[in-house]
């Protein structure tokens, strides 16, 4: 018997990914794309991302609910609800169309009509939660889901099953296909030198910036030093003369606005300083990359410390609250780990041991098992 999916979900990047990584999966257990359909925000990036991949999306209206009793606020979540309202009929409409055994909820505004709408016609519900703390979204539809596929152990959420979180198979692949020395070539980095590797996702941090610039100048006269700093889009302008600044120096450093080549960073790198999201929590894992982990300290229900928990309980990382950000902090902590190789391999060892590269075919797997009768082709008697 054949199955029908749909995946519900958007608003970042950070969504919408592990839902794509998710319908990859489905393709590979024997679904073709046009038995998967998204939903998202017409608001968003979603549509474009998810039609790139291959697979087809309905876009609807809506916004998040602001967490302020403003009057601006306020006004806004009165035309956020109606909005929420309006969307949840057309995603019972959209439901009814493509008939689903299956709707798969990933979390954030975008996701609340369509799951809404598949608890009210009864089709059953994952929910995919990305972080170690739970989504509002997915808080509220984990009651109510036959399945909750997790990421880490400890995520509060029913009825849980480990996965993991979602990579994308060209991640997974690109790591896989990828050793240290080619990643290095790639990049133009001396395989002598110990590479640091700075990011803070697709906007960047001013103070992790701050901090990695300053840190280069101290370092100016290391040889055996590489920092690859992914400014991030919204300081490029001001950080992107350091390529100019550090150029007649020994250490090597270079800054790029964004990188899309992330797993060849990561295998390029001998210690990471980053935020600590879902995704670059997972993606550490799977390469078994030693990180300096940052929290983001506005993440909602401070999901980004409870993400990196796992990690530096395992050994591969250690954490630094972000108002402990400085040159200082990060030259301590980057000595201490570059400073005795035996003891990074072992950051490296730890790392990898709770890394899930097979996390999306895991939460595949949750779905399918939902389907009654599912047979992959191939299989059916």
């Amino acid at each position: 018997m054949s199955a029908r999916v749909l995946i519900t979900g958007g608003g970042t990047a950070g969504h919408t990914n592990p839902g794509i990584a998710i319908a990859e999966a489905l393709v590979v257990r024997g679904l073709a794309p046009s038995d998967i359909h998204f939903v998202g925000g017409v608001r968003s990036n979603e549509g474009e991302l998810v039609r790139d991949a291959g697979f087809t999306i309905d876009l609807l209206p809506g916004r998040g609910i602001r967490r302020s009793l403003s009057p601006d606020s306020l006004k806004q979540n009165a035309v956020s609800s109606k909005d929420l309202a309006l969307s949840v009929g057309r995603a019972a409409k959209v439901l009814r169309r493509f008939k689903p055994d299956v709707v798969v909820c990933l979390g954030g505004y975008a996701s609340f009509a369509a799951t809404m709408a598949a608890i009210t016609l009864r089709i059953p519900v994952v929910v995919s939660e990305q972080n170690a703390r739970a989504s509002d979204v997915n808080r509220l539809f984990g009651k109510l889901a036959t399945r909750c596929a997790l990421p880490y152990p400890d995520t509060d959420l029913p009825n849980g099953v480990l996965t993991g979180n979602p990579i994308l198979a060209r991640f997974v692949s690109g790591v896989a296909e990828l050793d240290r020395s080619e990643a290095r070539n790639r990049l133009g980095i001396d395989e002598e030198r110990t590479m640091v590797a700075v990011w803070a996702g697709s906007l960047g941090a001013t103070r992790i910036n701050e901090a990695a610039v300053e840190l280069t100048r101290r370092w100016r006269d290391r040889n055996d030093i590489a920092i690859y700093h992914i400014v991030g889009r919204r300081d490029w302008e001001r950080f992107s003369d350091g390529n100019d600044e550090f150029a007649d120096d020994a250490v090597s450093y270079t800054a790029v606005s964004y990188e899309d080549r992330m797993p060849t960073v990561q295998m390029a790198a001998d210690v990471a300083i980053c935020r600590c999201g879902a995704s670059t929590t997972s993606e550490l894992a799977v390469t078994g990359l030693p990180a300096i982990l940052i929290p983001l300290p506005i993440a909602p229900h401070d999901h980004q410390r409870a993400n990196a928990r796992e990690l530096v309980d395992a050994g591969g990382a250690v954490l630094l609250d972000d108002g402990d950000v400085s040159a200082d902090s990060f030259e301590v902590l980057v000595s201490s780990i570059v400073a005795q190789p035996e003891g990074r391999a072992a950051m490296a060892a730890a790392a990898a041991s709770v890394g899930r590269p097979n996390a999306a075919l895991d939460v595949a797997d949750v779905i399918l098992d939902l389907v009654p009768n599912w047979t992959p082709p191939g299989d059916a008697t």
